[in-house]
């Protein structure tokens, strides 16, 4: 249930913390995907990560081009530095294939095969020398690219093939031509793991210093494959059927392959092949080889074998040193382009490193003096929002007097930047703030004043009225005039009740007090009392509770507006049905109607207006009741809630034990008046709860019949005419009955006074009917002649008592608080707001 403020806990004011409350928009929840709701810090921090993560996405991009090129650039040099274990191979497998060519040759002629096998040992041996050399240094390019890897691979493949076929050498059991192409397939491989190196599109110059030595490698296995078809030739003794085919084929790619070398290779390469070509081994070689041209139809002469060894492996070994220089020229020269990329690269990283550090310092300095203007200028606004601009409009709400001075501290950010400005700005807008709470202040005091008065003189209008009334009603005996008269009442006393409800709105205590306690049940009857439609409320289960007499005013104010609700929202065939009973230490008090009800949200708003009761304005007076109820709760501290009924609205009143009293010594109920006891009868209520009283009184004659209220088997409307006419009733007619004579009642201190005497009621004049019928003849109503009026038991051994006359009571009450009245709206001129608090049984402020 909703609660209304307890004052009994001391509540600390929701702003006075020591941290403060940052939920600036506490209507919707920061979501980190918009960029509004990103805190100062964030942003600030965006700001400068943002371009500096851009920077280091750029350099980064910049750098791994660096490290690729860089890292390409060493595999490239590592690669082309292997090529002298590769060269290193393939010359040993020139070696090896040339004499296995000659000692085939010889073996073809029945050579012998120890011979064979004992010559080819040496090189076969210096052979896989240098094929775990190559493997050795093979191993740090594991991680290389994948077609040198592949190329890697085929020529380790194509040695083992090498490796294979040797053992069919010394048999000759083989082909020459197969066990050649064996050879020549290894070193065609290798000579094509040599030209894997690939250093880019963007570094021609190594890429040509590559293709020098490949095309020199070239130039160099066909001049071996030359001197192996010669060497062969010469052990054999004639030259084959295909031999002079082949020699010229070799010749003519030995040609292009110098041409294409001549081409590619720098000045100084070309020299030094020059300078080695003139060399006096290579021009033995040579003139042999020029020997075994064939010359017009002269068959080509056969070379001495040992001569022509001799000779061409002078020359090959002088290739194998200019080969040997060109290949150190390119690995030179690749590995300077790697050390110079790598220089490049470290230097970039280096600038880009100190770039961003520098960056960095300067952006954390600046968003450190930015961050720390805007949390400094966040503090002020929070502590002006949260504390000191709260506590000054606690202070001129509840000032009483003159409006005191309320100083307002300077900005806390001295910069002359934007952000000093801002919180120059937001001074001023807390200053003015100040100024239009104060003027506001002065307003809101000026305009209680106002309602206090004009509350005042209505109420003393409206008490002149009921005086008035009352004279009336005593001195009129037609029934139809009387009948106005005592709706003229009601409607007084409807307007008195919005008088307070004016007084409740301007803050202060309404005027009618009792000093004793009054029972729950009366209470009730008198909130009914107060209504329109009086005749539709069930006063049902009462327990035996009483109210201090500080509360009863004003609780029965606030029930009374909720019946009003209650009755003005519901079909008028309904009655609203009121229940109260004892709960825990407190009382439990339920209205509910069968009206048309409340959304979910509208019952939500509803109760959150009875939860904390709102600052008047011109939606408060267009919703009176509701706010007039929150207030008085909160006031009481009566707890108030409305819940969805089965067919409307149950509105519950819960309420505390300081505002429930013991019923003292009071055994029986003063006697009621006529006027309670026909407004009694003619709700209906009478019977369920009217004092005792009026029960005991021993009324006599007949009874006066209840209201037509619905019940169940007739339609609205089909009233059945009263027998007599309803009177009506107040609430200082419920709750303080008048006494006779010198005292009695709850209003002396002699305790409840004994009846005067019975009271009859006089039955109508002329029949009660319902009309005529289709022949014209009246309509009988069955029982409506009957009297109504029950006699309830009452204690025989009541002591005697002599009561007042009520109505010299009720007119001495009356005058008494008319003069009141009167003087308060003629001496007041400024009513200070009440603070908050309890009151003492006999209705002064605690």
């Amino acid at each position: 249930m909703a609660v209304g403020p307890d004052p009994a806990k001391g509540a600390v004011s929701n702003h006075r913390r020591r941290r403060f409350d940052v939920r600036v928009v506490p209507h919707r929840r920061r979501s980190p995907f918009r960029l509004r709701d990103w805190r100062m810090s964030t942003k600030l921090a965006t700001v400068l990560v943002v371009p500096s993560v851009a920077f280091l996405v750029l350099a980064g991009v910049q750098t791994s081009a660096l490290v690729g090129q860089t890292t390409a650039l060493n595999d490239f040099a590592r690669q082309v530095g292997i090529g002298r274990q590769i060269t290193a191979v393939v010359h040993q497998l020139q070696q090896e294939r040339d004499r296995s060519a000659g000692e085939l040759g010889e073996l073809r002629r029945g050579g012998d095969r120890e011979l064979a096998s004992t010559a080819l040992k040496p090189l076969q041996a210096s052979t896989d020398r240098a094929v775990v050399d190559l493997r050795r240094a093979a191993e740090p390019l594991a991680d290389a690219d994948a077609s040198w890897r592949v190329a890697f691979s085929e020529a380790l493949e194509a040695y083992d093939q090498v490796v294979d076929i040797r053992p069919a050498i010394p048999p000759a059991v083989v082909s020459s031509d197969t066990i050649l192409s064996n050879y020549h397939r290894a070193i065609d491989t290798l000579l094509d793991l040599l030209a894997e190196p690939t250093p880019g599109q963007d570094r021609p110059a190594l890429s040509d210093g590559v293709l020098r030595y490949v095309q020199l490698a070239r130039v160099k296995e066909l001049s071996s494959r030359v001197r192996a078809q010669l060497y062969a030739a010469a052990r054999a003794g004639q030259y084959g059927t295909e031999d002079r085919v082949l020699l010229a084929d070799l010749r003519a790619q030995q040609l292009t392959a110098l041409g294409a070398f001549r081409v590619a290779a720098t000045t100084d390469q070309i020299r030094r092949y020059d300078e080695s070509s003139v060399d006096p081994m290579f021009l033995v070689a040579t003139q042999l080889e020029e020997r075994s041209l064939p010359a017009g139809d002269a068959a080509p002469e056969v070379l001495p074998a040992e001569q022509w060894w001799m000779a061409s492996q002078q020359r090959q070994e002088l290739l194998r040193q200019v080969e040997a220089g060109v290949l150190d020229d390119a690995v030179r020269q690749a590995d300077d382009a790697s050390s110079g990329q790598l220089r490049t690269t470290l230097l970039v990283v280096g600038g880009v490193v100190a770039v961003l550090l520098v960056a960095l310092l300067i952006s954390l300095l600046v968003g450190r003096s930015v961050a720390r203007s805007m949390r400094l200028l966040r503090s002020q606004a929070l502590r002006i929002a949260q504390v000191e601009l709260p506590d000054a409009l606690d202070r001129l709400r509840t000032v009483t007097g003159g409006v005191p001075g309320i100083e307002v501290a300077p900005a806390v950010v001295r910069s002359l930047d934007e952000i000093g400005e801002l919180a120059e700005a937001f001074v001023a807008v807390h200053r003015s703030a100040v100024t239009v709470a104060v003027e506001q202040a002065m307003m809101r005091r000026n305009v209680n004043a106002m309602f206090v008065n004009l509350a005042r003189r209505s109420q003393v209008l409206v008490e002149r009225q009921l005086e008035l009334l009352d004279d009336l009603e005593r001195e009129e005996s037609d029934p139809d005039q009387l009948e106005n008269l005592f709706k003229l009442d009601h409607l007084a006393a409807r307007m008195r009740r919005n008088d307070e409800s004016l007084l409740v709105l301007a803050g202060t205590d309404s005027t009618r007090r009792w000093n004793r306690p009054v029972g729950l049940g009366p209470v009730l009857l008198a909130a009914a009392a107060e209504i329109e439609q009086y005749q539709r409320v069930r006063i049902e289960s009462v327990g035996d509770v009483h109210v201090v007499g500080h509360a009863v005013g004003e609780l029965v104010h606030m029930l009374a507006e909720l019946l009003e609700n209650a009755t003005a929202f519901s079909r008028p065939d309904t009655v609203v049905v009121v229940t109260a009973r004892v709960e825990a230490a407190g009382a439990l008090i339920e209205i509910a109607d069968r009206g048309l009800g409340m959304s979910p949200a509208a019952l939500t708003e509803a109760n959150g207006v009875l939860a904390s009761p709102p600052a008047a304005d011109v939606a408060t007076v267009e919703r009176m009741g509701l706010f007039v109820v929150s207030h008085l709760a909160a006031r009481l501290g009566v707890r108030v809630r409305l819940d969805g009924g089965q067919d409307g609205l149950v509105a519950r009143l819960a309420l505390p034990a300081a505002l429930l009293a013991p019923g003292g010594s009071v055994e029986l109920d003063p006697p009621a008046s006529a006027r309670m006891l026909a407004a009694g009868a003619a709700r209906g209520v009478g019977a369920q709860r009217m004092p005792g009283a009026a029960r005991a009184a021993g009324v006599s004659g007949p009874a006066v019949a209840p209201l037509d209220l619905p019940v169940a088997g007739r339609p609205p409307g089909a009233a059945v005419p009263r027998q007599g006419r309803p009177v009506p009733v107040r609430a200082e007619d419920v709750l303080a009955p008048a006494a006779s004579g010198t005292g009695g009642g709850w209003w002396s201190g002699q305790g409840p006074a004994q009846p005067a005497g019975p009271v009859s009621v006089v039955p109508p004049a002329t029949p009660v009917t319902a009309g005529t019928n289709e022949r014209g003849l009246p309509m009988r109503v069955p029982m409506a002649q009957l009297s109504a009026v029950t006699r309830p038991a009452r204690p025989e051994s009541a002591p005697a008592r002599d009561d007042l006359d009520p109505e010299a009571v009720s007119g001495m009450l009356s005058r008494l608080y008319s003069g009141v009245r009167r003087a308060e709206a003629e001496d007041t001129t400024e009513i200070p707001v009440p603070p908050s608090g309890g009151h003492d049984e006999g209705g002064r402020r605690q």
